[in-house]
């Protein structure tokens, strides 16, 4: 859901910059714009020479406005590369002992991590994802522990068994992993 707000808000976002930038690219041109636009003529700037200059003999102004504008040119990129990051790791590594090694597709691995925690005693359901590089992947498991459970005993249970077997079944050294437990909604017991 977050993944498709942030995509809806990115492409309204880009389209309306595209907007812009064309009517101001047509305004520049000499092409005919709309009667309501603030800039009509290709005589016309987009900052007056009153408006740049009221700040020249402030001495902090334009390395304000300098700092400010690169610090949000690199937000702009850093949340672009985020943009671009796989957040799930698609292929695990394993070595094979001959050289070569082979690839472990990544939902397979998560999916029987997911299968084996939920089959933990006092877990309702599990979820786990693979994050970081397919030589040294890491773990990311959500447990919905029913109402009765044990913390305690379902985590050394993940640890000791899925997280366990998953490790050694890919051939890792380690599969550092979090762990994010949420019990199940339930109503409260009446007594009578």
């Amino acid at each position: 859901m977050i993944k498709t707000v942030n995509r809806v808000l990115l492409g309204l976002a880009g389209l309306v910059l595209v907007v812009v930038g064309g009517a101001v690219l047509a305004t520049g041109l000499g092409l005919d714009v709309p009667s309501w636009w603030p800039w009509d003529g290709t005589d016309d700037v987009l900052l007056s020479k009153a408006d740049r200059t009221r700040w020249r003999d402030e001495g902090w102004w334009w390395p304000t406005v300098i700092a400010v504008l690169a610090v949000l040119v690199v937000l702009a990129l850093w949340w672009l590369l985020a943009q671009l990051r796989r957040g799930r790791l698609a292929e695990v590594l394993v070595d094979s002992g001959d050289g070569e090694g082979a690839l472990l597709r990544g939902r397979a691995l998560e999916d029987a991590l997911g299968d084996e925690a939920g089959a933990l005693d006092g877990v309702a359901g599990a979820k786990a994802a693979l994050t970081g590089r397919r030589t040294a992947p890491r773990a990311r498991v959500r447990l919905l522990t029913e109402p009765h459970a044990s913390p305690g005993l379902a985590l050394r249970g993940l640890f000791e068994g899925a997280l366990t077997h998953a490790r050694t079944s890919a051939g890792l050294d380690e599969l550092p992993a979090e762990v994010r437990m949420k019990a199940v909604k339930h109503r409260a017991e009446r007594v009578n």
